[in-house]
């Protein structure tokens, strides 16, 4: 058995242990609390360190790490949109060296900056076979989409993609983009697929740009002409004349096991029937200005009660995937939200979303021993509110 000392030791679940200790056997947690040691552990002295569980993204897209750098920030949440599109015409189902190797870096970024699990959105399906190169847990997201579709068509006909997905050991589901471009009818097939899958979880981009809230309340806006445009615009749609939570609750889409992505245009009483149905609100904030909708309300969230994850989104939209500077711009969005409330959204909070939570989140006995260990300054008094000052990869390292 193998017994991990450090200055400091973040369970999550129960506040920071000074001078703790990990005791970790067959890659399980065995124990925790004061540094005290069997005469036959293993010892192994980190010093100046916090060791705490890896962290959780509970929302990325892998397969747009090709994009890094290509796309530059915009002011309105469309241009944005534009540039995406025009730049990734023609690839978005590739899985091409071009498109691979980039996924292979940013799994690495991943994991030197202590994320262990990922909520990953994908239309290809290209970073399975790099998750599973690279031990990446989590879930896949299989993001399906058309504003036009009149059924689940599409559901059945990507279904063997799926399975060979599953084949290879990634727990897969499916996620619906968004309103504005995902129908009510396909809406609610996937949301009917993912109830009678083996992951029942699903996820949705909802209330992330104020174009989405214009198209939903009136019908019009820059959301309607841009599909107008690529004729993909139907005149049957009614109108909803509601915002999104109202809207895909109405219909049944929303549920306990869905992941709510973006909110940043979310109000008080939308967030409240969030809560009430047990969604968990995946917040973004970094990839939200980056887009143009700005950043989201983080105290709200808090405030509100509705479990909040975090995520990175891709690195079209942001600079890297180091979840530690997600939790940098949370703090300076919300400084009255104890610091533990947002450690616990990209721990505990992620995994129970992802549905990994009996084996991570915590430093729990019993629990995976995916530990990293963060150099600390020795004077450090709040480690938790240091861990949300900036943390880079040369100061983490994995345990296991």
């Amino acid at each position: 058995m193998t017994a991990y000392r450090a200055a400091w030791v973040c369970p999550i679940d129960q506040p920071p242990i000074p001078n703790g200790a990990v005791r970790v056997s067959n890659g399980r947690i065995a124990a925790i609390g004061a540094s005290e040691f069997k005469h036959d552990d293993v010892f192994i002295d980190l010093g100046d360190a916090v060791l705490l569980p890896g962290l959780i993204n509970a929302h990325t897209h892998l397969e747009l790490s090709w994009l890094r750098g290509r796309v530059p920030p915009a002011n309105r949440f469309t241009d944005w949109v534009k540039t995406l599109v025009a730049i990734r015409r023609g690839t978005e189902q590739a899985i091409t060296p071009e498109i691979v190797a980039p996924i292979h870096d940013a799994i690495s970024e991943l994991q030197w900056t202590g994320t262990v699990a990922v909520g990953d959105v994908s239309n290809s399906l290209a970073a399975v076979e790099p998750m599973v190169q690279h031990g990446v847990k989590g879930v896949v997201f299989h993001e399906l989409l058309g504003f036009n579709e009149r059924d689940g068509a599409v559901i059945a006909a990507s279904r063997e993609k799926r399975d060979a997905a599953a084949r290879r050991g990634v727990r897969v589901s499916l996620a619906a983009h968004a309103p504005y471009s995902t129908s009510l009818e396909l809406f609610k097939a996937i949301r009917e697929a993912v109830n009678a899958s083996p992951c029942p979880i699903m996820a949705v981009h909802l209330g992330e740009s104020q174009e989405e809230v214009e198209l939903l309340a009136t019908g019009g806006g820059p959301w309607r002409g841009i599909l107008e445009t690529i004729g993909v615009w139907r005149d049957d749609w009614t109108v909803p004349q509601c915002g999104p939570v109202q809207f895909l609750e109405r219909h049944g889409v929303i549920d306990a096991a869905t992941l709510v992505v973006h909110g940043v245009q979310f109000d008080d009483a939308a967030l409240a029937r969030l809560r009430a149905l047990g969604a968990t609100l995946v917040t973004c904030p970094r990839s939200n200005r980056w887009v143009g909708v700005g950043y989201p309300p983080i105290e709200r969230f808090y405030k509100s009660r509705v479990p909040v994850a975090v995520g990175t989104d891709s690195l079209a939209s942001v600079e890297d995937l180091n979840l530690f500077s997600e939790l940098k711009t949370m703090r300076y969005l919300a400084p009255s939200v104890p610091a533990r409330k947002i450690l616990e959204s990209a721990t505990i909070v992620g995994a129970r979303a992802l549905g990994v939570d009996e084996e991570l989140g915590t430093l729990t006995p019993g629990k995976a021993a995916d530990i990293i260990a963060v150099t600390v300054p020795a004077d450090v008094t709040d480690v938790e509110e240091y861990l949300l000052s900036g943390i880079e990869a040369p100061q983490i390292e994995w345990l296991e």
